[in-house]
């Protein structure tokens, strides 16, 4: 294996837009969308023109799905980004409208909750998932225990607990995961509730063995196996999660992946493989169905180090 990724997810910092999401929050509350982009518009010409890293990255990753890649549709990519960092402190304020939210598979979620049936939901850095609050948020919702990472999103995490100090969701740092997570994510499986995760970056360690080559968008990308031996771990069903942009709104997505997933010793890697090709092909799909929602401004097909 090469020494590979010069540039690992982990080590992007913030770009220190405290003050821009709260800005752009209260625009859009006050004045509407439209005029949000209007004011939206230098500061992303600003970001696009100084940040190189993140317009090498869409452009790679635009034209691997056939989209030209030039200025303006990578001016497009990282708008839709921006405009989900406002809708995710909209939709954790409690602001973003239920009514609007359309859904896919919602039977598969409601039929789990009746039987208290817990799971975990693989999902990917797409869209806005923050609207899965929400439902969280309703009577018979979904519990949800989300992992994240955040060491290199603190300031914007901080805006959104500042707007919701309450809310339900359970997000849980997994920058060190130990025994006793895995444990107390056990008990929460065991008692209907559904663990989060994205399967769409590689560990925070780069460490060999973590991660599984697949085809993605016609070249061989890294995955993490995290998720799956997480889901192994935990003996439940595993449910690919979505939240895409559909119109105005976003359509959310439930689709099953694996009542169960079995890595038997000695063929756990070649098992694993199998799992992360699956979720690739899934992802892969969504990506080109809604080409502008995948958010990872990384050398994404670099592999991790040896």
């Amino acid at each position: 294996m090469s020494e590979g990724r010069t540039t690992h997810w982990g080590n992007v910092a913030e770009a220190g837009f405290v003050f821009g999401t709260w800005f752009m929050y209260f625009v859009d509350r006050f004045l509407g969308r439209w005029p949000f982009r209007v004011v939206l518009a230098p500061v992303l010409l600003f970001y696009v023109l100084r940040h190189q890293l993140a317009r090498r990255s869409s452009e790679e990753y635009l034209g691997r799905l056939g989209i030209k890649a030039g200025f303006g549709t990578t001016y497009r990519h990282i708008g839709a980004f921006a405009e989900s960092m406002v809708d995710k402190a909209i939709a954790v304020a409690g602001r973003y409208p239920f009514e609007k939210l359309k859904f896919t598979g919602r039977q598969l979620m409601f039929d789990l909750i009746d039987a208290r049936q817990g799971g975990v939901l693989v999902t990917a850095h797409m869209g806005c998932l923050e609207v899965c609050r929400l439902a969280a948020g309703r009577k018979h919702g979904p519990k949800l225990n989300v992992l994240v990472h955040t060491r290199n999103a603190e300031q914007f995490n901080s805006v959104l607990k500042k707007l919701s100090p309450d809310n339900q969701v359970s997000l849980i740092q997994v920058t060190d995961f130990s025994p006793a997570t895995a444990a107390m994510l056990a008990q929460k499986v065991d008692a209907g509730e559904f663990v989060v995760i994205t399967g769409d970056r590689v560990p925070l360690s780069d460490a060999s063995g973590r991660t599984v080559p697949a085809q993605f968008l016609g070249a061989t990308a890294w995955f993490p196996v995290g998720p799956w031996v997480l889901a192994s771990a935990l003996k439940c069903q595993v449910i690919l999660f979505s939240v895409l942009r559909e119109g105005e709104s976003y359509r959310v997505r439930f689709e099953k992946l694996a009542d169960r997933v079995d890595l038997p010793r000695g063929k756990r890697e070649a098992a694993a493989a199998e799992y992360v090709a699956l979720y690739a092909k899934k992802l892969e799909q969504l990506c080109r169905e809604s080409p502008y929602d995948w958010f990872n401004f990384f050398p994404f097909w670099e592999p991790p180090r040896a």
